[in-house]
């Protein structure tokens, strides 16, 4: 993303969608209010947009007045489309033929919530990796192939910047302010908003298991809530089985089938997402969380850890993140910036029903070559971790 000045405020136009989420809106404008406010400064401009001018109603009835209708003439330097409920029922013919015209020009183009929908639809993210509300993941990825789907909150890159819904905009937001205008302005910003953490762009946000393999599963939920609230003592590959009256080689079968991994790497993952949780949000001990999560040995449990997160517990103690922080250089779609509190989380944080699951997460377990990390119940006491606790 290319540094804008002090002398000349970024000037973003947010479009709204009929029926757009309006907390999604709101977290992405009220960062940048808060920018110029702290700053002192007119870092940015904003503008609000329709398609005919008038008032637009959000998901929650709320009217709010724009700015302008569309194709606008205001000078613009990006434009975030701002979705919602029913997305595609906004993307309408002279919608689709802004954005193109937008996109000849250079400008950078957004959407937040399902926002992105619109931005596929009009044919400006091909090869391009993009950020889309839960609900609308499989969709997209159907409808679009050529668009790089991914499950993170949020992604920024040189001309485009997608994020989900509910708060992630703020996240996005904030990273763009730590980009354009230094960390510490994004973190003051964070502060002000009681913002306990400015979420990076390695964060995937939770996607209901339900939403993943429908109900015509209900084995394969029921054993995840197994898992789920078995945590701190685990149950053997068997006994579950047994639960739902399948062998244990059909198990297996399910949940390659519809989750890509084997039963055993999925409730390892369950464990470890639980362990980051408490080591994050609680002053427990790397030992009480180890033993809370079900791992009878510390050095096994950090092994594991780092094999999955990419850093030791004790660096997740600190907040000493795996990711580099914030440079000078431009924003990629590989390297996303972050400030200087942040704390590096590439994998979701799975809490309560219904089950989460992370997709990329459960790649990355795939890829381990110690089968026998994974044995439910049976940690080898005399694991070498690769670095100490």
């Amino acid at each position: 993303m290319t540094s804008i000045t002090t002398q000349q405020p970024m000037r973003i136009g947010f479009y709204l969608t009929h029926n757009f989420t309006m907390i999604a809106m709101a977290s992405a404008v009220e960062v940048l209010r808060m920018a110029n406010q702290l700053s002192g400064e007119r870092l940015y401009q904003w503008f609000t947009l329709s398609e005919n001018g008038e008032p637009v109603a959000a998901s929650d009835a709320l009217e709010v007045r724009v700015d302008d209708r569309i194709p606008s003439q205001l000078p613009l330097d990006s434009l975030i489309i701002c979705g919602g409920v029913q997305v595609e029922r906004s993307c309408t013919p002279q919608l689709t033929s802004w954005l193109c015209q937008l996109d000849r020009q250079q400008k950078i183009l957004g959407g937040i919530c399902t926002g992105s929908y619109a931005l596929a639809k009009a044919g400006v993210m091909a090869n391009q990796h993009c950020a889309i509300h839960w609900e609308h993941l499989a969709g997209l990825q159907e409808l679009f192939p050529s668009v790089k789907i991914t499950n993170k909150l949020f992604s920024l890159s040189d001309r485009r910047m997608t994020s989900t819904g509910g708060t992630a905009p703020m996240d996005m937001m904030l990273t763009l302010v730590a980009k354009q205008h230094g960390n510490k302005l994004s973190a003051a910003i964070s502060e002000m908003f009681m913002c306990e953490r400015i979420r990076n762009g390695k964060d995937v946000q939770k996607v209901p298991l339900r939403s993943l393999v429908g109900t015509s599963q209900p084995k394969l939920l029921e054993i995840v809530s197994l898992m789920e609230a078995n945590l701190e003592e685990p149950i053997g590959m068997d006994e579950l089985a047994g639960f739902v009256d399948l062998s244990r080689r059909q198990l297996e079968r399910l949940f390659q089938k519809h989750l890509q991994c084997s039963p055993s790497r999925y409730y390892l993952q369950l464990r470890l997402s639980r362990a980051k949780q408490l080591l994050t949000q609680t002053n427990l001990s790397i030992i009480e969380v180890s033993v809370a999560c079900g791992f009878v040995s510390t050095p096994h449990f950090s092994k594991c850890y780092r094999d999955c997160f990419g850093i030791p517990p004790r660096h997740e103690r600190q907040g000493i993140s795996s990711q580099p922080i914030a440079t000078e250089h431009p924003l990629s779609t590989e390297q996303q910036i972050v400030t200087e509190q942040t704390v590096s989380t590439e994998h979701s944080v799975i809490t309560g029903l219904p089950i989460i699951t992370d997709l990329p997460a459960l790649t990355e377990m795939t890829r381990l070559q110690d089968d026998s990390l994974f044995d439910i119940g049976f940690d080898d006491p005399n694991a070498v971790p690769n670095e100490a606790c």
